[in-house]
């Protein structure tokens, strides 16, 4: 279940791989309708091989008849293009207050989705069930077929441990540690079950979506909690557990007094997160409960909520500087609730990234909100099963049981 990068499709293998038909049709994710004479000419390969793998692929309907070609003499060749609507993905996006659910084709392009209130503590098997009620509805309002459904991402709020798809001691997710999500999902659907961080999931799906050409790239989102999804050299870094990107434990100088929910002092997330700064604005004597109400006011003009956005940003600024210094990305795209609403937090980011980070390190950087917005983490779970389902080895398995 592991995949190796996220960064468009694949590059074809050497011409010795490109009898298998799954190779072959990784010439046609582009989506270019493309002849039989055409793929032999490209691939090298004798024209009935190609024939014989087009013929699977058409039987198994992950590629389509595209029309006909200009003749040079006789009867037009025939054209063959993928076909994306072969099949449908859902992709979740769990947060700790929401769940959003979509319903896409293999190109990732949303068909419908849905989005409501459900909180995290209420333990999987309420919130997975929920998943799956709001899945089939979105199945049944595009009029698809379960069967035709291709796999399944989830993003979650918490560390997971990607090659199972169970979370990992999740700080907000009680009764969540160690469950088997995919061995759940797979009770009512048979199909490819991939569970990921929801920040790792963002950060493919506004890459994939909006910064395709970007190959190193942070993903950062600022909401009830913080984190980054790190792309470097165009994959995804998860790091050897999982934790990788995780800047919420990060300390940050000014917060020695404070203490965070994991037990340490001085927490990028106890500084900087929706709730924090929500907690130091309220003793000010702002009547505010959690970052919308912060938001709320500096949307109102209140002064000194726009001075708190501003200071979470330098926070933030302070731990990406040495993020920067490290992975050197061109791109860091700010996301998440706080995020998406804040310029203020945008300003105190880029006041300390650029003034701490070596010039040449920033010569070609930017600091940019997220284009994606609330869809980032479906658009990233899609992806993420699309890359999946769509590999060589995939489609072969397609292709021997169409």
């Amino acid at each position: 279940m592991v995949i190796a990068s996220y960064a468009g499709t694949p590059a074809p293998a050497g011409a010795g791989n490109l009898s298998r038909a799954g190779e072959i049709f990784q010439l046609l994710r582009d989506g270019r309708a493309r002849t039989r004479s055409e793929l032999a000419a490209s691939t090298g390969l004798a024209r009935s091989t190609v024939a014989a793998r087009i013929d699977a692929l058409l039987e198994s309907g992950m590629v389509g008849p595209a029309g006909e070609a200009a003749s040079s003499g006789g009867r037009p060749p025939s054209r063959f293009a993928f076909n994306p609507s072969a099949r449908t993905v859902l992709g979740v996006d769990v947060g700790a207050t929401h769940v959003i659910v979509a319903a896409s084709d293999l190109t990732g392009d949303v068909l419908a989705t849905e989005r409501h209130d459900v909180d995290i503590a209420d333990g999987p098997t309420e919130v997975l069930s929920w998943i799956v009620t709001h899945g089939q509805n979105l199945l049944e309002k595009i009029g698809r077929d379960v069967s035709a459904l291709a796999g399944v991402g989830i993003g979650l709020p918490g560390p997971v441990e990607h090659s199972t798809g169970k979370p990992t001691n999740p700080p907000i997710m009680p009764g969540w540690d160690g469950f088997d999500v995919p061995a759940f999902i797979q009770r009512f659907w048979d199909t490819q079950v991939l569970v990921d961080n929801d920040v790792n999931i963002m950060a493919l799906g506004e890459q994939a979506s909006y910064w395709p050409d970007e190959q190193n790239l942070i993903f950062v989102k600022v909401a009830t909690g913080i984190g980054a999804g790190i792309i470097s050299s165009g994959a995804l870094q998860r790091g050897a557990v999982g934790t990788a990107g995780d800047l919420g434990h990060v300390r940050v100088p000014r917060g020695d007094a404070v203490r965070c929910r994991c037990g340490n002092y001085g927490c990028l997330e106890a500084l900087a997160s929706g709730p924090a700064v929500a907690t130091a604005l309220s003793r000010t004597g702002a009547a505010v409960h959690d970052g919308a109400d912060v938001l709320q006011l500096a949307r109102n003009g209140n002064e000194a909520a726009r001075d708190a956005l501003r200071q979470a940003g330098r926070d933030i600024g302070d731990v990406l500087a040495t993020c920067v210094s490290l992975l050197n990305p061109s791109m860091i795209v700010i996301g998440g609730s706080v995020a998406n609403e804040g310029e203020n937090v945008m300003a105190g980011i880029r006041e300390v990234v650029y003034r701490r980070s070596m010039p040449l390190a920033t010569a070609q950087l930017n600091v940019v909100l997220s284009k994606a917005g609330t869809q980032a983490g479906v658009l990233g779970a899609s992806r993420m099963v699309i890359e999946h389902v769509l590999s060589p080895a995939s489609i072969e398995a397609i292709v021997a049981g169409a």
